[in-house]
């Protein structure tokens, strides 16, 4: 008996239905009664969405470092070097992680009007242009915060950023950052690892490794810096090795040399292959030959997403497996990209909306009254077993939670300002 409660505890969260016994067929419409739902049903009013976000915008302002001080001291540094680091603060201002936090904020920002947002990411990178001239002098094999920055390694270090640094420039950023911007393009063009056939992979943790994560990390970068031909090739070169078609979702991970592929569907890698394919639409040319191919698989990827979506609104950690827990930042994620794709004009807003608002409306449970977004699992690299997706640890210092948010949040406000809806059967539907 206690064995079987705790596999039902392990199992994942269950949810007892309703039991209607006050009320008969013959006294009220029951199929009109109001369900039980663990999540809040039915569409936000686009201020709760805004009062949400500003929660996490002033909890990152004050929680992103806005200076450089001495390690040793603490004392504020004036000219950058290798002894600096970034002031106290929860994140890392030059992360891939954060370059998606610009992307969020630039976004939010063009949503409300509210320079506020853009102002944030201005600022923080003219704190980091402004050591770069020192950093790049610092001999390459010594340590420092901007190491990986101004002498990428992976494609971690710089493609995000890269993309984060355009993006900045066409809102209205001034600064010269001519420096990252170059060091991107070469990086990812010239520098990379890459197989025989030019896609680019990865020599860990084992020999010729694609991570499904390296779309994320180059495609967009790509796109701002108008490399449209190489974008186009990698995301088709990762798509034709590691998407499933019989499941519509991608594994995570791709031993090129192996005979054998075990398929672990992990949620954020397939987050970072539908945010790619979402920015692919947005960035290529309008008459691009290859834009009938990337919505198409736009479109199967989400079929396969939307069906496991999870009735709390979440998807899983790894999103086949319902007993995997319910994980914030794929989460968001999906949503943005539905609720984006519904804004351009690509996605239907009668079949994505419903599923984009839940999405969202699980989002925001996992938004704190501190402005930390839980629920996020924390950075992770990829394995050919279970365990490692299953018991990776989550955490609201975990900051790939807080750009998909604030791409979501702006999204679901964009897409509510401009389509209704309406609850009919105790449903929502778009019109």
């Amino acid at each position: 008996m206690r064995y079987t409660l705790l596999v039902l505890l392990l199992s994942g969260p269950i949810f007892a239905q309703k039991n209607i016994t006050s009320a008969s067929d013959a006294t009220a419409p029951l199929h009109a009664l109001q369900p039980d739902y663990p999540t809040p049903y039915g569409a936000p009013a686009v201020a709760d969405i805004q009062k949400t976000l500003d929660r996490v915008f002033t909890y990152l302002e004050a929680a992103t470092p806005n200076r450089f001080v001495d390690k040793s001291s603490g004392a504020e540094v004036k000219t950058y070097n290798a002894n600096a680091i970034f002031s106290k603060g929860d994140f890392r201002p030059i992360s891939y992680e954060w370059g998606v936090t610009y992307s969020g904020m630039l976004a939010l920002s063009q949503v409300t009007g509210d320079e506020k947002y853009k102002n944030y990411v201005f600022n923080r990178l003219n704190l980091i242009n402004s050591a770069v001239p020192e950093a790049i002098k610092i001999p390459t094999a010594q340590s420092h915060v901007l190491k990986g920055l101004v002498h990428p390694r992976a494609l971690d270090d710089i493609g995000a950023m890269g993309m984060a640094v355009v993006k900045a420039k066409n809102a209205g950023f001034t600064t010269d950052m001519s420096y990252i911007t170059k060091r991107a393009s070469d990086f990812i063009l010239k520098e990379e690892h890459r197989l025989p056939d030019r896609t680019l992979v990865r020599i860990r943790p084992l020999h010729h490794t694609m991570w499904l994560d390296d779309v994320y990390m180059a495609i967009p970068a790509l796109l701002q810096l108008g490399e449209y031909e190489e974008a186009v090739f990698q995301f088709t070169a990762y798509q034709k090795r590691m998407f499933n078609p019989n499941l519509n979702i991608y594994m995570h991970g791709y031993l090129v040399d192996a005979t054998e592929h075990p398929e672990f569907h992990w949620g954020r890698a397939n987050g970072w292959a539908l945010l790619t394919n979402c920015e692919l639409l947005e960035y290529l040319p309008a008459n691009h030959p290859a834009r009938p191919a990337i919505l198409a698989q736009l479109k199967n990827h989400l079929k396969g997403l939307m069906a496991l979506q999870d009735g709390t609104g979440f998807w899983h950690q790894l999103v086949d497996k319902n007993d995997s827990y319910l994980e914030t930042s794929c989460t968001a994620i999906y949503t943005y990209v539905m609720a984006k794709g519904i804004n351009k004009g690509w996605l239907d807003q009668k079949i994505y909306g419903p599923a984009a608002i839940l999405g969202w409306n699980a989002v925001n449970t996992k938004v704190n009254e501190k402005g930390q977004v839980e629920g996020t699992c924390v950075g992770t690299g990829l394995a050919w077993d279970p365990a490692f997706y299953y018991h990776r640890p989550i955490s609201p210092f975990a900051a790939h939670g807080y750009g998909p948010v604030l791409l979501a949040g702006a999204a679901m406000m964009d897409l509510l300002k401009h389509n209704n809806y309406q609850i009919n059967d105790s449903a929502v539907h778009l019109k």
